[in-house]
């Protein structure tokens, strides 16, 4: 990529791709182009297919995506399948249909099945069932890969797919519904922290930030509690789903999105085809190849916070699927490794939460 190719990041807004914005910017790239959900609605195929034959980018990044952790995935799972596929189908032909050079879909490592081999190799891909919590997005972003991959065949389109894990970072998703694990935790016992120091005045400025089904800041106190008591968060006492044995690999995005810079730059659909006809898992993983449990992610994050009450786990819960570790040698073959660990990460989230609550 030249650093003067136009380049459409495709939901810029989100945590995966306001990352990609900061580290394109960083590293020199000035032509980038960027709608709201509101100026393109990716789920609409005529308003795409005007947007890409009035604008010609060079290259894409496809970020936008309906996502969530493991509530929001179980509610809403006509909503995840539906809206995923209309996004990617939408975005991967028009930049067919419009001669983009270089495409890179991200989907995440929930494409892999409930029951994988650790850790988890591309060629795992469709061996046997999915978690079923989420298996609307994994079906969702299966589809996606296999459109890429066939397009490669069929068109000669150069047309890249990255599954990351389970990313944390600046602009991450805090909804204590639709949140994932990490900045749902973080955000639960910051909450708790400040109910025990009867600090009221973090507490309305969490809620008018970032409201819980509608309700701000400006509510009474006996209506804040309880609704923070219906998300598990009491004073001294936060509830945390599961056993708390689940393990996770958590990737800061910023590095995901210098790994898909260099994917971009340096891995074409030539690199990863497989000897022989067929045609399969051209996928890249993403990752760091370290896993926590949920367990020592939540001390971790009361070290942090400094929250010195306590915390329990809801055995009634769902854990997820109970480990998925990614295998990295594709990347790391391509010669991409992640720098920073969980420890660092959890701190340098929490900063930005805290500024952006604060000071933005």
């Amino acid at each position: 990529m030249k650093k003067n190719a136009k380049i459409y990041v495709a939901g810029h807004t989100g945590l995966v791709g306001s990352a990609l914005i900061k580290k394109l910017r960083e590293k020199g790239y000035t032509n980038l182009l960027t709608k709201t959900s509101k100026e393109l609605n990716l789920i609409n195929q005529e308003t795409v297919f005007n947007f890409f034959k009035n604008e010609k980018p060079e290259y894409v990044f496809l970020s936008a995506a309906k996502v969530g952790g493991i509530i929001a995935n179980n509610i809403y799972r006509g909503q995840f399948i539906y809206e995923n596929l209309q996004i990617q189908n939408n975005v991967i032909h028009a930049s067919y249909k419009n001669n983009v050079k270089k495409l890179l879909f991200l989907g995440s490592t929930c494409i892999y099945p409930k029951e994988s081999p650790q850790p988890i190799l591309e060629d795992y891909l469709l061996t046997s069932p999915l978690e079923y919590t989420n298996e609307p997005y994994a079906i969702a972003k299966i589809a996606g890969i296999k459109m890429c991959e066939n397009y490669n065949i069929q068109y000669g389109t150069n047309f890249i797919t990255a599954m990351p894990t389970n990313l944390y970072g600046p602009n991450d998703n805090f909804d204590l519904e639709k949140s994932h694990v990490l900045p749902a935790l973080l955000r639960k016992i910051h909450l708790a922290k400040s109910l025990m120091d009867d600090d009221w005045h973090t507490i309305q400025k969490d809620l008018n930030k970032r409201p819980i089904e509608g309700l701000t800041g400006i509510e009474n106190k006996e209506i804040i509690i309880n609704k923070l008591s219906k998300y598990g968060i009491k004073n001294w006492n936060v509830e945390i789903f599961g056993t708390g044995d689940s393990l996770r690999e958590f990737l800061w995005s910023e590095e995901m999105a210098d790994a898909c810079i260099h994917i971009m730059r340096k891995i074409n659909f030539s690199d990863l085809k497989p000897l022989g006809e067929e045609v399969r898992n051209t996928h890249i993983n993403i990752g760091t190849g370290k896993e926590i449990s949920i367990n020592q992610l939540t001390k971790f994050i009361t070290e942090t916070v400094k929250y010195s009450g306590a915390f329990y786990f809801n055995q009634k819960k769902t854990n997820g699927t109970m480990r998925k570790l990614s295998n990295l040698s594709r990347i790391h073959k391509f010669g991409w490794h992640h720098k920073i660990n969980i420890e660092k990460g959890i701190q340098k989230l929490y900063d930005w939460y805290l500024k952006n609550l604060f000071y933005e």
